[in-house]
Parts: structure tokens; sequence; C-alpha cells
């Protein structure tokens, strides 16, 4: 799927998925990238190994794949000195990190929540504190450090007892640091650079920077190469290498692109049907991705609902964190008094995120809990991913759509608004020449 054209002075333009962009030397051909597909985080892999024979207090020795990896490595770092490197390693924050900038690299995220949040990215996101060594941001990426090393030790005991479960040899080794540098490239650069542009929203180069060095700290902390990430240069090349390489529908990617659009439907945050959610999807793939993927082209009802909720993203992300009144003064009626108060930056913020948590893990309204990044489906040899099932869906509350139907409202409503002005502007036109003439 992709179309290069000849060079032109140093670089040779690429059409890839509906995404174009200049070939440079800062960017990897696969053939380069297939190095990365046979490393991973061995150090991650012998902590976990001698985490899991350490006895757990919690009665998880009966449940392996459950046992709070973390906790044990933090109660046993200095015991052993391949936990206590790994220990330092984590708790040892990288000389390149600004921490006012990893701030405003959250900030990003609470300015723009809405068209991001089709990611549950929020512990990394809560604040600079929660960044630091024992916040739950650094928990969290630690946890999914660990998580990562638990499935690649598992698929590669699977291997050994039947080769045919996993070609490492082509595919090379499980949750490799390619896997991770993409992982990390689709909460980061693909939303920078293709989620955010796609529903009409464009950020500043001081924000992109930002939210960048946000994501290459996490990647540090999850054991990831961060060289990729060292600025925005590198990591839209590598975004944009990844589209070339590494982009290629299989039969099961078809089927896991169904059985996630199906397993989300109607449930939080969102709350969407089916239907818009293949209409989003086509939005942010493209159209030519989307068919690969075999997912339904959408009829003109959710096309004009996902016009609807762009304009909706467009106008809280341009319109609303322009004037001052709402991005920065929150109303405070106090019982006594009936005054204003104007609201610091930190005390809106922290607004935002409380909204965010709320929206997301509130046990009524969202998910319930935030994750401990514990196996759900333990790899076996005998599971297949085999295409899921539709529930019969009952819509209790409003979700994304009634965003979307408000957006589509206010958008012909803008429309019809500047048509009639254009209308008495062009009646009241001539008239005023003929006074003046007059």
């Amino acid at each position: 799927m992709a179309l290069k054209s000849p060079k032109s002075g140093n670089s040779t333009e690429c059409h890839y998925w509906g995404y174009s962009f200049h070939w440079t030397d800062l960017h990897s051909s696969a053939d380069n990238l297939k190095s990365l597909i046979y490393t991973c985080d061995s150090l991650a892999d012998e902590c976990v190994e001698r985490l899991n024979k350490i006895p757990s207090d919690d009665g998880a020795d009966k449940r392996p794949f459950k046992k709070d990896l973390y906790g044990l490595l933090r109660d046993h770092a200095e015991e052993d000195p391949k936990l206590n490197e790994l220990w330092t390693e984590i708790n040892t924050v990288p000389e390149w990190v600004d921490w006012d900038q990893i701030q405003r690299g959250q900030d990003v995220f609470f300015r723009y929540g809405l068209p991001i949040l089709n990611v549950h990215i929020l512990q990394v996101n809560s604040s600079a504190e929660a960044m630091k060594p024992g916040g739950e941001g650094h928990i969290s990426s630690v946890r999914v450090r660990l998580l990562h090393s638990s499935v690649r030790k598992r698929i590669l005991s699977l291997v050994e007892q039947n080769p045919q479960y996993y070609d490492v040899n082509k595919y090379g080794t499980p949750v490799n640091d390619l896997d991770c540098i993409g992982t990390i490239n689709t909460f980061c650069s693909s939303v920078v650079w293709l989620g955010l542009p796609r529903q009409g929203i464009y950020p500043s180069q001081q924000e992109t920077d930002d939210y960048i060095a946000l994501w290459r700290l996490v990647a540090y902390y999850m054991g990831t190469p961060t060289d990729p990430f060292e600025n925005t240069a590198k990591a839209r090349a590598m975004m944009e290498s990844l589209l070339i390489s590494e982009i290629d529908p299989t039969e099961t990617g078809k089927v896991l692109a169904k059985n996630i659009i199906i397993g989300l439907e109607n449930t939080a945050p969102a709350f969407a049907s089916k239907e818009f959610m293949e209409a989003m999807s086509r939005l942010l793939n493209g159209d030519q991705l989307a068919d690969e993927l075999d997912i339904p082209r959408s009829n003109l009802y959710y096309r004009m609902l996902i016009w609807g909720y762009c304009f909706w993203v467009m106008a809280i992300s341009y319109i609303v964190p322009r004037i001052q009144f709402f991005d920065r003064i929150m109303i405070s009626v106090r019982k006594t008094g009936r005054l204003l108060r104007i609201l610091s930056d930190e005390e809106f913020y922290q607004l935002r995120r409380k909204y965010f948590y709320k929206l997301i893990l509130d046990e009524k309204m969202g998910l319930g809990e935030e994750s401990r990044f514990e196996f759900k489906y333990v790899p076996t040899l005998t599971r297949t991913t085999r295409l899921g099932q539709r529930r019969s869906t009952k819509f209790e509350r409003p979700g994304i759509e009634s965003l979307a139907r408000l957006g589509l409202l206010a958008a012909v409503t803008a429309v019809a608004t500047f048509g009639m002005g254009f209308v008495f502007a062009a009646r009241m036109i001539p008239s005023q020449l003929f006074m003046v003439r007059a």
C-alpha cells in the first residue's frame, strides 16, 4: 500500500495508508528495523524469573499470573543483585527529563482530552508528581514492563512445547523492542500526527514537543528504547517508518479489529454503537486501511454523526481554550456572598483531571477501577482468536453519539446562521452603494 515518487533532492515522497510524507535520512527501512525484533528487555526477564520464585503473601502463588510483581520487586529489591539493578534503574530519573515539560505534556492530554480519550492513559497524565519514582504513572509504567516480560516468557514456554505455536525466526522474540516502540508510537506519535489531525485538530510545535517528551519518559520506565523519541523529528520519522514496515493487515488482524469494536459497543466511557465506532475507525485509520481490515463502510447518517463529532471536538479544543472566561476562570458561588473566584491554572487542570477520572473510572459511569496490568487471558496452546458475536444491546445512558448529535446540530446552525448573514449582507451592500451614489 506504499507508493514512492522519484527522489526530489535528497528525499523521496511517500504515500501510505492515506498519509503522505518525505523519506529522509532519519527514517528506517524494514531491513534496518528488523534487528529490533530479536532484542528485548532482558533485565526484566531475569527479574520476573526471580520474582516468580518468591512466595507471595496474598495467596497468588496458586495463580502465578496474578502475582503483584511490582510489589514483590519493591519489597525484595535489596535481596538480589538483579532485582536491585532493575529497581535502581526504574527509580533513577534520566538527566534529560524536564519536569516542567512533562507537566506541559500532560496538559496537552487534558486540553485535547475528548479526541485523545480513545485510549486509557490517564495514569501517566495525572500530574508531574505521578511520573516521578513512586507515583501512580511511574508504577503503572513499571507494571506494564513486568507484564510484557511475563507475556514474553509465557509465549516462549509454549514454543518449547510446540514450535509451531509461534515462529520466533520469522516474527522475532515475543513483545520485542520493535513491538514496544510501536506501542509507545501508538499512544504518542500517532496521536499528534494521525489521530488528532484526522479529527481536525493540529497541536502546536510546543505542544508536540512536550507530549513526545512525556512519552519518552514512559518508554524509559517501560524498558523501551528511548532514542526513537529523543525529539519530534525522530519520533515522526519512526512513526512513518512503522507505517511502511509494520502495517500489513492479516486475517487474524481483521478478526481482532472486528472483535475490538464488538467488545467495546455500549461500554464505558463512550457508550457508542457498533456502527458509530466503525465510522470512527474509518475516520482515524483512513478508508484504505479500514477497507483492508474489512470494516464496513458507514451509511450517510453515521458519516454525518462523525462530522458533528469533529465539529464538537474542534470547538472544544480550539475555541474554548482561547476564551479566557472558559479556559482560566471557573465560577465558584459561595454560600455567603455569591462571590466569583478565579481559579489558578493548577486548580483548573485538577478539575479537568477529576472529571476525566470520573468519566473513565467511576463505578457507575466508567470502568470501575484502575488496572494492575495483570494477565486476563493467559495464552495456551489451544486458545485461538475467533470472531466474536454482537451482543443484544440496550442503550441506557447517553454517550459520545449524543455529543456527535449536538455537534451536528451546532454545525448546521452555524452554517445556517452564516448563510443568513451572507444573504443579509448581500442585500444590504447594494442598497448602501445606492445611497452613497445618491
